[in-house]
């Protein structure tokens, strides 16, 4: 007898300008201001079925302007704030010319987490406000949200891919999500 396992959807979500204010190479966990609306949001997801990854760019740490130990901080203060609700984080600390395949828009922390936790794909969806962030999405075969905090308002307007949604934020975006499973 064969044990079944059974597949759940996940949210893959950009950290900086999505979740919580871009800070330029955020580094203290002062500095991180989270949107009002952003634990709010991710209870509606999780509640609706949705696993919940960041998965997030820090080259500051390959730059030299904060070291890992930094990072984990401020995803410990992520933690705590949102209770738990974030599965996972999932990071790439590399350059952008390193030519690695976890930095967004390369699609190695989204398989990553996928076979780490048993997400199925095909009901899964990226939530950034850049257009590296829909690229991601769409690289590794998953529907995309646009969110307009951060750099999205400029980045809405060089998209080199149209996202499945745009959202004013992510409070929005998580409604629009759901609404779009009951379609």
């Amino acid at each position: 007898m064969t044990e079944t396992t059974t597949l759940s959807p996940a949210i893959f979500l950009d950290r900086d300008g999505t979740l919580i204010e871009e800070v330029n190479f955020l580094s203290r966990v002062e500095d991180l201001r989270i949107f009002p609306f952003t634990r709010q949001a991710l209870e509606e997801l999780n509640a609706a079925g949705f696993r919940l990854f960041i998965v997030t760019n820090q080259s500051g740490i390959g730059r030299g302007h904060f070291t890992e130990d930094d990072m984990h901080n401020i995803h410990e203060a992520l933690r705590k704030a949102f209770g738990g609700l974030i599965t996972g984080f999932y990071y790439c600390p590399h350059l952008p010319t390193a030519g690695c395949d976890c930095r967004k828009p390369n699609t190695e922390l989204i398989e990553r987490a996928a076979s780490q936790h048993d997400i199925d794909l095909s009901r899964s969806w990226f939530i950034g406000d850049k257009d590296l962030d829909i690229q991601t999405g769409v690289n590794a075969g998953i529907r995309t949200c646009l969110v307009l905090t951060g750099y999205g308002m400029e980045h809405k307007q060089t998209l080199g891919t149209m996202p499945t949604l745009i959202a004013d934020n992510i409070g929005e975006a998580a409604r629009e999500i759901i609404t779009f499973l009951e379609d």
